[in-house]
């Protein structure tokens, strides 16, 4: 079971920055309606991380870096700075969301944003938000990924 759960997290973290990164282009390309279903996607793919994850850790399936010794300094490194950015994220992710969820509100529809001066500003300070949550995401999919992908030649289940 917990292999089945640490597989199941990283395949929906690294899909949520996939998403996340599909939201980012369909926006610039002004496809207001295909970025907010991608973003709700994201948002969706990365809660069911969190669930999955969560429940790994409560079975007590965790990994421990068995690697080479010269190497363990960079594995913990990555994984604290993953760690600390999958922290931040949440609260990043939860303001912009509230941000664009007030403007949507506000506006009536997406088609209304710009016409209505309280979305217009809600959505301003979602863009403020997501200059930062989508690094942060997209570095937490990244660096989880890959902490998978280490601990799965160097890593051994504690017992």
């Amino acid at each position: 079971m917990g292999e089945f759960l640490a597989t199941a997290s990283v395949i929906t973290i690294v899909l949520s920055g996939i998403a996340l990164l599909a939201g980012v282009f369909l926006i610039r390309g002004g496809r207001r309606e295909a970025h907010m279903r991608s973003m709700l996607t994201a948002t969706v793919l990365a809660t069911l991380f969190l669930v999955f994850y969560l429940a790994k850790v409560a079975i007590g399936y965790t990994k421990v870096w068995t690697g080479p010794a010269e190497w363990r300094v960079w594995y913990l490194a990555l994984l604290a700075t993953h760690t600390l950015m999958a922290a931040l994220n949440v609260p990043l992710a939860l303001v912009a969301l509230w941000y664009a969820r007030k403007g949507l509100l506000a506006a009536g529809s997406l088609a209304r944003v710009r016409e209505v001066p309280a979305a217009a500003v809600a959505f301003a300070r979602h863009r403020a938000w997501v200059r930062w949550t989508v690094p942060v995401w997209l570095y937490v999919a990244v660096t989880g990924w890959i902490i998978y992908v280490v601990l799965e030649k160097y890593g051994a289940v504690r017992g």
